[in-house]
């Protein structure tokens, strides 16, 4: 037998393992964009992760026609208004799906202008399909990079094919150009839907789980709606989210705050998995649907969280200086009035004095209809799921393992250490876990199932708190200085 003389030295495993913190206010946004004016366009109806707005133009384009393309509205208010990042993208407008395409838009028949040395088409325009001419016979076709070449631009929504000085054709001017358009109207809610079903690819391709679902222009449709709230309850079948719904400011949507309950509850908008907001946000010239902007504000508020979805949105700035419908109506809400939305479970906004314009609303969707504290309120809800969806992470990797007095002391150890510290910095006001015998009978033990039972509380947003006032006649005696 080989002798092992020497001093040696092995290692154990932790017997704590590390919590796999969740990431929080990950939105999934589904919709249109302009891909097609992208310089390095992304495909279609697949997860496109961006953490910035240059990275978000670079792919899916941009466009300032926000009914068209909703997807650009959201990537403004996210990256540029809010400075919040990541965003995964959805866009479901893909230019070789029947409807989505008009083939020959541009025939080449008609002769276009060139002012200064530019020829001007719809933003539509897809540039892979452009073919210029001097000629409606085409006789003289131009060679791209070499005679012209193609540029988006959205502050004009033109697709500008430009002469180039280095090219024989600098001082035509006109020109007879063939080109095919996309179709952003051919979007329709089955594509929305479509769309949706995508956020559970985004774990094995973007490598994320997002936790805010988002159809702005589409999410007020009910069927959309109710999709988002299946998807919200179990992304990948596992993690909780949040589905950001808009109510309809259209022109036979809710045009009224007193309209809202009815359209609520008609369209079964009900789910402590939904959010649910009313009316648009106006920055200037820009409208928002408010879900777009409440996303950015959930993630701000949850950033100054250290990334723990612990505060509601509610009383906290929108980026904005006015309310309003789909097509520019101003709306005006009272003090009184918001408290009455908000009673109704919808999320609004309102201009208190010298905080300008806040969010207003601590409720998900489910309330008035349901009163149960872990899912009336958004933080409350959110840190359940927050708490759940780290437990997943953390957890899965022991899976399989023995079942054996170690893991077990592993598990309920790391648990309580990781809610211990969420205590402490007051995102908890207390929590705990324990192995109960009553919650395992032999069977599951048999069947090589565990249950853990965790308590936790997480501290409900004080949106009521009154003072009472009482005129002390002591301090009159006194200040007069009359004895007793």
């Amino acid at each position: 037998m080989a002798l092992n003389l020497g001093v040696h030295v092995h290692e154990k495993a932790t017997a704590v393992s590390t919590p796999a913190v969740a990431d929080v206010s990950i939105p999934f946004v589904v919709g249109a964009a302009p891909a097609h004016s992208a310089d390095a366009p992304a495909k279609a109806n697949v997860p496109v992760l961006c953490t910035s707005w240059d990275e978000a133009v670079a792919q899916l384009g941009f466009s300032y026609d926000w009914k068209r393309y909703p997807l650009c509205e959201f990537m403004y208010s996210h990256f540029q208004l809010y400075g919040c990042q990541p965003v995964v993208f959805c866009n479901v407008l893909d230019s070789t799906k029947a409807g989505m395409k008009d083939s020959g838009a541009g025939d080449g028949q008609t002769a276009i202008p060139v002012a200064e040395h530019q020829a001007a088409l719809p933003f539509a325009a897809i540039a892979s399909t452009i073919q210029v001419s001097t000629d409606a016979s085409f006789s003289t076709v131009l060679e791209l990079d070499v005679d012209y070449s193609i540029l988006y631009d959205e502050g004009a929504d033109a697709c500008l094919v430009e002469l180039l000085s280095s090219g024989a054709h600098y001082g035509e001017a006109q020109l007879y150009i063939k080109y095919d358009a996309v179709k952003p109207d051919g979007v329709e809610k089955t594509d929305i839907v479509e769309g949706l079903s995508v956020i559970d690819a985004c774990m094995s391709t973007v490598g994320l789980v997002p936790d805010l679902i988002c159809a702005p222009g589409w999410s007020h449709d009910s069927v959309v709606a109710a999709v988002m709230a299946t998807k919200a309850e179990g992304v990948n079948g596992l993690f909780p989210a949040k589905a950001l719904i808009d109510a309809d400011t259209g022109e036979d949507g809710v045009r009224k705050y007193d309209q809202l309950l009815l359209w609520k509850n008609k369209n079964n908008i009900v789910d402590d998995s939904q959010i649910l907001c009313w009316p648009m946000p106006r920055l200037g010239d820009y409208k928002f649907h408010m879900s777009t902007q409440l996303a950015g504000l959930m993630a701000q508020v949850d950033a100054g969280n250290g990334g723990v979805p612990c505060e509601s949105p509610s009383n906290k700035n929108f980026k904005m200086d006015g309310l309003c419908l789909e097509d520019g109506t101003e709306v005006s809400l009272t003090f009184e009035q918001t408290n009455i939305i908000a009673g109704y479970g919808i999320v609004t906004a309102l201009n208190f004095m010298s905080m300008g314009w806040t969010c207003r609303n601590n409720y998900t969707a489910c309330y008035p209809g349901s009163t149960d504290v872990k899912d009336q309120f958004i933080p409350v809800s959110r840190m359940f799921g927050f708490v759940a969806s780290t437990l997943i992470r953390t957890f899965w990797s022991k899976l399989d393992k023995p079942m054996n007095l170690r893991l077990l002391d592993n598990i309920q150890d790391t648990c309580n250490i990781w809610l211990n510290g969420l205590v402490s910095q007051e995102y908890l006001l207390g929590a705990r876990v324990e192995l109960r015998g009553s919650e395992n009978p032999v069977t599951s033990l048999l069947a090589g199932i565990i249950s853990f039972h965790i308590y936790l509380t997480p501290p409900v947003p004080a949106q009521e708190i009154h003072f009472t006032l009482e005129f002390d006649v002591d301090y009159l005696t006194s200040a007069l200085n009359l004895a007793a």
